[in-house]
Order: structure tokens, then sequence, then C-alpha cells
């Protein structure tokens, strides 16, 4: 991504706008202080989950953090909504994990417990920070391609008379590098999807209990898409994914455990126990004010 950002800005300024250029990105990845997870939080109309309140879901947290070596143990956040969804924010010293409604009247504390260890591991594997890179330079791609067009509009008449010549080179990362930025941040997600699925399999020695979590997350999700989109379905291309088909993370996750499940792995424990003072949510999953989805 950063060599097509490069001969991007190489063909538009020259050497010199190469070099500043990569003065300018190194700057702005230094100095531009990431979104505060709070904000990002209160768009969720997210809230602290206390020791109290679900120790037995904070003890389990603090001993993959242990296993994980992350300076500080992650916070929790519970988030008023009936879609089945975990989320991690912030970086390796200062992160949190939300958990919706959905997500903890639906697993089972097992389920919940290698879900904690996904998260955990995006957040040791720093790639909050990494897709937040990636993300920067899409976004410096496109705004490139706008303002070369921009340019070439303005010197239409010039590129007409033939007093200018306009590099094909130029026209052609212009067309095309914001479509292949994109594919290539979508390749790195799915990427950091299947390192974030083996990660947590190490730190719970249990494939099989995260691949009964992903199971159950893709059930309710096709559940929703049935009741608000019936015979609507689309089947996107897997290049066009953030994440990689539910049914290959689950393969790959089974082939780490060649040994068949014994009767207390099979056991269906009860769900994690809610507070009672979280009311059960009765509104379903929608679009909200922020153009957030829950």
């Amino acid at each position: 991504m950063a060599l097509i950002v490069g001969l991007c800005t190489w063909t538009l300024w020259g050497a010199e706008g190469l070099l500043w250029g990569m003065i300018g990105a190194a700057l702005a990845l230094l100095l531009t202080p990431a979104i505060a997870p709070g904000i990002i939080l209160s768009l969720y109309g997210a809230r602290p989950l206390s020791p109290t309140e679900v120790p037995d879901i904070h003890n389990v947290l603090e001993e993959l953090s242990r296993r994980a070596k992350l300076p500080t143990v992650p916070g929790l956040c519970y988030v008023p909504s009936r879609s089945v969804n975990a989320f991690a924010v912030g970086n390796r010293e200062a992160a949190i994990i939300a958990l919706t409604d959905g997500m903890l009247r639906t697993l089972n504390f097992r389920e919940l417990a290698n879900v904690l260890a996904h998260e955990v591991s995006h957040i040791a594997n720093n790639d909050l920070w990494i897709m937040g890179l990636a993300d920067m330079m899409s976004r410096m791609m496109t705004v490139m391609s706008y303002f070369g067009f921009l340019l070439l509009t303005l010197n239409l008449p010039l590129v007409l008379t033939g007093q200018i010549v306009i590099p094909w080179l130029l026209v052609l990362l212009l067309m095309f590098g914001p479509t292949i930025m994109s594919l290539l941040q979508l390749a790195l997600s799915r990427s950091r999807e299947f390192d974030a699925d083996l990660s947590a399999a190490i730190l719970t020695g249990d494939p099989r209990g995260l691949a009964s979590a992903l199971a159950k997350l893709e059930r309710q999700g096709r559940l929703w898409e049935n009741l608000f989109l019936p015979q609507q379905r689309i089947p996107d291309p897997s290049l066009l994914r953030t994440h990689p088909p539910t049914e290959e993370r689950i393969r790959r996750l089974i082939d780490l455990d060649e040994r068949p499940p014994t009767t207390a792995e099979l056991a269906r424990r009860p769900a994690v126990v809610v507070p009672i003072h979280m009311r059960r949510m009765t509104t379903p999953p929608r679009r909200r004010w922020s153009g957030l989805w829950y």
C-alpha cells in the first residue's frame, strides 16, 4: 500500500514530492492523535462493566491478558444492542473490549471466553494500529486521486492543444489506485482475522470453543438478515469481505484440534448470567444517527 501511495506521489510531484510526502506521512502518523475510545463507545451507547457485575468474565480477561503479555488488562464495556457482536478499541497500553447484550445472552461461558481471546489477540498483535495505518494510506490515495483529477480537468485545454503531455502512468494510478488500495485493505483485514483466530486458539488451547462461537454468530447474523431482507441475500465476493468466510475460519480452527471433543467439551454450559439491571433489549438492530448499525 505504501508503494502505491509513493508511486502516485512521485508521478505527481517527482522525487522531491516523494520525499516531502514521506515526511508528511511520518509526521501525520506520529502527531495525529487516535480517536479516543470513549468517543467511539459513546456512539454505541456503551457503558463500563465493573468486576462486581460480571466477575467471571473479568477473571477470564485478566488471565488472557497475562498469557498475551499485555501491559494492562483491557476494560470491559456493555453495549445495549440485540446484535451479537464484540469489538476492541484503543491500543496495547489502553484498550477496551465491548460486548453487546446479544453476545452476553447468546454465547455460553466457554464460547465467550474464546471470543474474548480473539479480541485480546487483536490488541496484542497491534491490529488496531495496523488497520488504522492502512486506513490512513487508503485515504491519502483517495485524496491524491481527487487532487490529480482536479489538476487534469483544469489543464484539459492545454492537453487538447498539445501544450503539455500527461503521463499515462499517472492517469492509470488516479483511476485504479483507490480501488486497489481498498482491495488491499480488505485483504489485510481478512489476514488479521485469521491470525487473531490462531492466536486466540493458542491463548485458550480450545480452538473448538471459538469455532462454536463463530458458528453461533453466523447463525444469528443470517437470522437478522432473513428477517429484514428475506430472499434478498446476495453472496459477497470473498475479495470484498472484511472478514474471511466463517466456514473457512471454523475449518481452520477444527484442523488445529485433531482429537475428538470430549463429553465435557460437548456439555452445554448456560449462557453468561447477565446482571438483572441490564434490561433485556427489545429494539432490533438498526442504523443509528451516527451511521453505525447495531
